[in-house]
């Protein structure tokens, strides 16, 4: 704004596409926004705050910023660097690559020496971002659908997620520990499928909406000209599949202390028949939310 005298994006559009207009301000001012908005999505490096907040915070709390916060930030993320600065993508993608690899390794690596299970997923949302964020670098039909569709996926797997730890707690069980979820199939079977579902989305294994996701992202990015990125992505997934599959095999290949109840009332069901149903529908039947996104995207890019 200080150098601009505008807070529109149209407006900034505008200005920045003048050649003469990329003066330090205009590049700090960049950047800065950038910092923001990384430090929103929890992209590294700005991502330190994530690991203690998700631990902290009522787990509630944790899901809604894990899920429907991280949405909406990438929402207006995508808005201001393809609208206002769209013009000047080559001075800003070298920093979204780096976010990105930084929030891949980072989350990725570090999620795997992790037992509390809020922190893992704390780090595992970091290394999503990570995935997300490679969408952003080319402003085109197929990043936008891969966003889009990427943001509906992990919307779901991750509520699903944060809401069976919320039940489990309700229902006399810790759930903070990894440990907390061992022998889980035979204490309840229901709540262990469930969340071997979320479980496995979020590690994108097939046939779960969370592999379709995986695979629209790293397509977008091997059209884009960045094959080597969607490898190094593909890699930095594999690796962190096995702090996801530690979680199932705790719950299925170990044996339980006690048994527990898990009775989730009406409103507790429905949201876990919703989150677990749509993750599964978008990895075996996505065609209608296929269409669903790309009439949005007919809206939003004529």
């Amino acid at each position: 704004y200080g150098a601009s005298g505008t807070e529109t994006l149209s407006g900034l559009a505008q200005f920045v596409a003048n050649p003469g207009a990329l003066r330090p301000m205009v590049l700090a001012g960049m950047i800065l926004t950038m910092v923001g908005f990384a430090f929103k999505v929890s992209a590294a490096p700005f991502h330190m705050w994530t690991p203690d907040v998700y631990e902290g915070a009522p787990t509630v709390v944790t899901g809604f910023m894990a899920s429907v916060g991280k949405v909406a930030a990438f929402g207006v993320f995508l808005r201001v660097f393809w609208v206002a600065f769209s013009a000047n993508r080559d001075h800003w993608s070298l920093l979204i690559i780096t976010a990105a690899i930084l929030s891949m390794i980072v989350g990725n690596i570090v999620a795997l020496v992790q037992t509390n299970i809020k922190r893992m997923l704390a780090y595992s949302s970091i290394g999503h971002a990570g995935y997300a964020v490679i969408a952003l670098l080319n402003p085109s039909r197929d990043s936008l659908f891969a966003l889009m569709f990427y943001m509906f996926a992990y919307l779901f797997m991750t509520l699903g997620a944060f809401g069976i730890i919320l039940i489990l707690r309700r229902k006399g069980i810790e759930a903070e520990e990894i440990s907390d979820f061992v022998g889980l199939n035979k204490k309840n079977p229901m709540a262990a499928f469930l969340m071997l579902i979320f479980m496995f989305s979020l590690a994108g294994i097939p046939p779960f909406g969370g592999f379709l996701a995986k695979f629209y992202v790293f397509m977008a990015a091997v059209h884009a000209g960045y094959t080597w990125l969607a490898v190094v992505g593909v890699l930095l997934s594999a690796v962190g599949a096995y702090y996801y599959i530690r979680v199932v095999m705790a719950m299925y290949m170990k044996d339980p202390v006690e048994p527990v109840e898990f009775m989730p009332n009406r409103m507790e069901g429905m949201a876990l028949f919703v989150t677990a149903g749509m993750t599964v529908l978008l990895g075996v039947f996505p065609l209608p939310f296929v269409h669903y996104i790309e009439t949005s995207l007919a809206i939003l890019v004529p």
